[in-house]
This record gives C-alpha cells, structure tokens and sequence, in this order.
C-alpha cells in the first residue's frame, strides 16, 4: 500500500487483510546484539502493513525497538498492551495532498486537529503528523502565509498539552508530485513564522535526499528546526543497506551530534522475503 492511501485510513484495519496465524515472530528472545541506547528507533508501520499490527508489535519487541510511527487513536491501547510508544500520530486531517495551505479546508482541519490534539497528549504522545499539501497553482509564499494562518489557530492548544505539530518534508519529484513542503527552506521559514516550539518539520532523509541532497550538511545546520527523522534508501525507498546512495551509519552520527533525543523511524519499503529480517538489518545500520 502506497503511504499516500495509508495515511488517513484505520491501521487496525489493515490488520485484519490477514490473519495473525499467517506470520510468526522470528524469535520468541530478543536479539542477542544488544542496542546501543544512543537512537532511539522507531518503525513505520505503513511499510508492514501487510503484517497484523499485534504481530508487528510483538517483533519490535524481539528487535528491542519500542517505538512506531504513523500510528492513530484506535490503535494506541494495543501499543500499551505492548509498551510501545507511539513516537508519530495521525488521526486528523484529509491527507497529504490536501493540507493547511488551502484556506478553503481550514475550518475542517481546525476542528480536527483541536479534537485530536488532547487525545494525543492524554494517551501520553507528543508527536502528530501534518501536511502543507499540494500547490493546485498556489506560489510558495502564499502556500506559506495561508499554512501560518491556520496552523496559529490550533498552536496554542498544542503548546498548552505539550503537543508538537510536526509537518513532513516530501518529495515532488518522484513520490508527491506538486506537495509544496517539498524544501528544507521552505519549511524552516514556517516555523521562523510560526515562532513555536511545538511546531517543528519531520525531515524525511530518503525525500530531502531526492529534492536537495546535502543531507548532514542541512542536518547539522538547520537541526532546531527538524523535531523527527525518517529513513529510506535511495533510489527507490527500499533497504538502507549498500544498495542505495546515501550512508546512513554516518547522517546517525551526525543526528546524535546535534545532541537530538527524539526518535528516527525507519520509512522503507521491504523487498525482503522477511521483512522483519530487513527491518532489522535497517534498524542495526542506524544502531551507532
């Protein structure tokens, strides 16, 4: 499933195109290569999906990885069920393509994100996914001014539950075409414009990769503004071993410099027959 038709779909759904007999944990022990503790990992379910969401948090826990993206409220008491945290939410919004630079779908977008905002913090979460959405022929600078506009009028119930909206960098090149926070820079002066700590750009490596390159450079200098990181190779979102460009053991290191505590959820596409197997292997690559 494309993450363009997951998001804004019930994952608990998903679950249910297979039963949980269909797969068995890789090992009822936890690796024996212990973590690190230096990233704190996270895994994007959208890319598992067709592994049942219990089963899928039933591995994290073999992997030692307590953490998933790309999670909503339906599913956050089978994540405490298994002590995982959701360190991504959804569960308002219309999608990516449709987002907070359109003045015509603030009205909706206020409501729910001021409906949602609280459920995320009583369920003890902190972070919750946004979009710019698509250009349909709008510049850059009025994208911009309009996504001010509304994201202002639900700033102040996110800051007042300790909620931090956090808008994604995509690429329109190959995956988003025409999605306007498509830039580093574009993104940084929102949040220069919104002026809030609870407003931060989840930096996407394998997008900003297509878009602009440069990656630890931008990573090392513009690190205030990004409050979440997602991984992927490159070209074709698939494994972040050497079979793409960009060399993640290094991008990790240059995160951890920056003196970042929050999660990187790994954000690619298995090829792998077993794709626990291939999250594991993504998550021991960023294990610095």
């Amino acid at each position: 499933m494309k993450r363009r038709t997951f998001i804004g779909t019930s994952v608990t759904a998903s679950a249910g195109l297979v039963s949980a007999s269909s797969f068995a944990l890789e090992s009822n022990e936890k690796s024996d290569a212990k973590l690190k503790g230096n990233i704190n990992h996270s895994a994007c379910y959208w890319c598992y999906n067709s592994i049942p969401l219990e089963i899928f948090l039933q591995n994290l826990n073999t992997l030692d990885v307590k953490a998933i993206d790309l999670v909503g409220p339906d599913d956050w008491p089978l994540l405490k069920k298994y002590n995982i945290h959701a360190s991504m939410c959804w569960g308002a919004g219309l999608g990516i393509e449709k987002g907070w630079n359109d003045p015509a779908l603030h009205e909706e977008l206020i409501k729910d994100y001021l409906d949602i905002i609280p459920k995320v913090a009583a369920a003890g979460y902190t972070n919750l996914i946004c979009f710019s959405g698509n250009r349909n022929g709008m510049d850059n600078e009025t994208g911009l001014k309009n996504c001010v506009t509304g994201l202002k009028q639900i700033l102040p119930e996110a800051e007042k539950h300790g909620v931090v909206l956090q808008m994604e960098l995509l690429n329109s090149k190959v995956d988003h075409k025409d999605y306007m926070c498509d830039h580093s820079n574009w993104g940084i002066s929102l949040c220069k414009a919104l002026g809030s700590d609870n407003f931060k750009l989840l930096y996407d490596i394998y997008h900003m990769q297509i878009m602009e390159g440069d990656v630890i450079r931008t990573i090392k200098e513009h690190h205030a503004y990004f409050g979440h990181y997602h991984t992927g190779g490159n070209p074709g979102r698939h494994e972040i071993d050497e079979s793409q460009e960009l060399y993640y053991p290094a991008i990790m290191k240059a995160i951890l410099e920056t003196g970042y505590k929050g999660h990187v959820a790994q954000e690619f596409i298995p090829t792998w027959e077993n794709k626990i197997d291939a999250l594991k292997q993504g998550v021991t690559i960023c294990d610095v």
